[in-house]
């Protein structure tokens, strides 16, 4: 796909060029329960490529962690994230000041039932009112663009595509789940996130 789009001679000369604009994002937890947020990151892509990140650890209700968890996923104890914010203070402070810097662009996140789940259960808990954004999932997208792969997880992808990646690392997880979005959207020639979702018969969804 090119980075730059010339308009026809049909366009109107006065409608501003649309591009690929998304903001991925990824939350590891300690735990089963969404509240239990210990880290996030957030990854800007402004016609594809990435303009900007943010990653922060957050200190979780309890200090209740699954060891398997640790082990094998994320690899961060409580005593990791005990002197670092709560949800609340990265909500306000970091992450919603992120997202608003551009104001109507799309999250997306691969498997974003879980990632909204989160954010809608630290809200929940915490007594913060839900944001409204518009998301999409991108494990869903790569069904629809690969249905020939036998596996979609963000790992099988990033071996497929060749990105080299530390898995379970929520920024990293966050870019990786952009360059997905970047790759689908060549696959079906599209220029937009609202024409990729279209050709792929999905919708946004809104948390």
């Amino acid at each position: 796909m090119s980075d730059n789009f010339q308009l026809s001679l049909f366009d109107d000369e006065n409608e501003p060029a649309k591009s690929l604009d998304y903001i991925t994002i990824d939350f590891e937890t300690a735990n089963q329960y969404g509240s239990s947020a210990i880290s996030v990151g957030l990854v800007r892509f402004i016609n594809g490529k990435e303009s900007d990140s943010i990653y922060e650890r957050i200190c979780p209700p309890t200090d209740y962690f699954v060891q398997e968890w640790i082990d094998e996923i994320h690899h961060l104890t409580y005593d990791d994230v005990k002197n670092y914010p709560k949800f609340p203070e990265v909500w306000d402070q970091k992450i919603i000041p992120f997202i608003e810097k551009t104001p109507g662009l799309p999250l997306v996140a691969h498997n974003a039932k879980f990632d909204m789940s989160v954010i809608w259960d630290a809200c929940n808990y915490y007594h913060h009112k839900l944001p409204g954004y518009n998301y999409f999932c991108s494990l869903q997208l790569s069904k629809k663009v690969w249905p020939e792969f036998e596996r979609h997880a963000l790992t099988f992808l990033g071996q497929k595509f060749g990105i080299e990646y530390l898995a379970h690392d929520a920024l990293e997880d966050s870019r990786t789940c952009g360059l997905v979005v970047k790759l689908a959207a060549e696959k079906k020639n599209c220029r937009t996130v609202e024409e990729l979702l279209d050709k792929c018969g999905l919708k946004f969804e809104k948390i």
